[in-house]
């Protein structure tokens, strides 16, 4: 059985191993053992809170684990509120008219301007799953089990939740992008810009990073190309979201262009569409129907997919005890379920 559940520190290794194959670009993941230490420490501290006034700077990293095998096969995140200990930068792609009477000219010109504009926003990130893995919808699942958390648990999120897209890049992780900000103004490759983001270590950027408005159309042709354009790995994820009410607002990547989308927490299709269903324990009914399913808890927070007979009109689901069981539920108390 394949079971979300809250990272811990015994799974280290397996996180490492993670951030070794989920390849550049991957920058919440760093292959860093003193940040993944830290951010696993980060994580449990954050589900050990049991009162949350307001989001601020939690942190609830998810992995996927193989119960016959207890191997960690993927990881999923979600940030409480980003930008509110450390800056969190985008470009925010606009335009700027110019018109003269006199000679009876009018021109656009679009702009690429610092900002900070997400601040406070709840962030899906660090979905990665194993290749052997990559199949059964089981990436679907894990990366659509994070709005069962978040609407389960929303007074622990920004109101608005974002996602950046990862930009098009090489294998060797060139950025089209980025070789204009390196050459003009960095002087760091990509891959180099980007551990450094993945670090922490973004006081560079506030340093380096052009203080005024960029001019589009003066970029290479290539870099102005990939501006809101997605990798290609990344290309099924966009979908996924965009069928949830993900939409980009102009809002891109500052290292590789990549789109960040965004959507108003609680106007997301999983977050309405999902169900409380009061446990029964039993025999499970034949089924062809497939659904995510969640334990409404915090620090044992559990969930998985199964085959479930639910009726539209029904609040009670059965569960088999092996099913309740690793989801940590017991008779009469509540799983919360969405389609998958």
């Amino acid at each position: 059985m394949l079971i979300i559940r809250p990272i811990r520190s015994s799974d280290y290794e397996a996180l490492h191993r993670i951030a070794e194959e989920s390849g550049h670009g991957f920058t919440s993941l760093p292959v860093n053992e003193k940040l993944l230490k830290s951010k696993i420490a980060r994580v449990e501290a954050s589900f050990q809170k049991d009162i949350i006034e307001s989001p601020f700077d939690e942190g609830y990293l998810m992995v996927l684990e193989d119960t016959d095998t207890q191997e960690v096969v993927g990881t999923c995140g979600l940030e409480a509120a980003v930008g509110m200990e450390d800056a969190f930068y985008h470009y925010r792609l606009g335009t700027e008219v110019y018109h003269s009477k006199q000679i009876d000219v009018r021109n656009e010109a679009e702009t690429l301007t610092l900002c900070h504009d997400y601040t406070g926003a709840a962030e899906l990130c660090t979905l990665f799953l194993r290749d052997t893995y990559r199949k059964n919808n089981n990436g679907r699942m894990l990366s659509r089990s994070r709005f069962l958390f978040l609407a389960q648990h929303a007074h622990r999120f920004g109101d608005t939740v974002i996602a950046e897209m990862r930009g098009d890049c090489d294998a060797q992780g060139n950025s089209p992008f980025y070789g204009w900000l390196q050459k003009n103004f960095i002087g760091i490759d990509f891959v180099e810009a980007d551990y450094l983001s993945g670090l922490g270590k973004k006081a560079f950027m506030a340093e380096m990073m052009p203080k005024h408005a960029v001019y589009v159309c003066l970029l290479p042709e290539e870099a102005q190309k990939v501006i809101g354009e997605v990798h290609t790995n990344t290309r099924p994820a966009l979908n996924l979201l965009e069928a949830e009410g993900f939409r980009w607002r102009g809002y891109v990547d500052i290292f590789d262009g990549g789109p960040t989308v965004e959507c108003n927490l609680n106007d997301i299709r999983s977050v309405r569409e999902s169900r409380l269903l009061n446990v029964t324990i039993g025999e499970m009914p034949e089924a062809t129907s497939k659904f995510i399913l969640s334990n409404t808890l915090l620090k044992d927070y559990r969930a998985t997919s199964a085959l479930l007979k639910i009726s539209d009109d029904s609040d009670e689901v059965i569960l088999s005890p092996e099913l309740a069981a690793a989801l940590l539920v017991e008779q009469d108390q509540q799983v919360r379920i969405l389609a998958l």
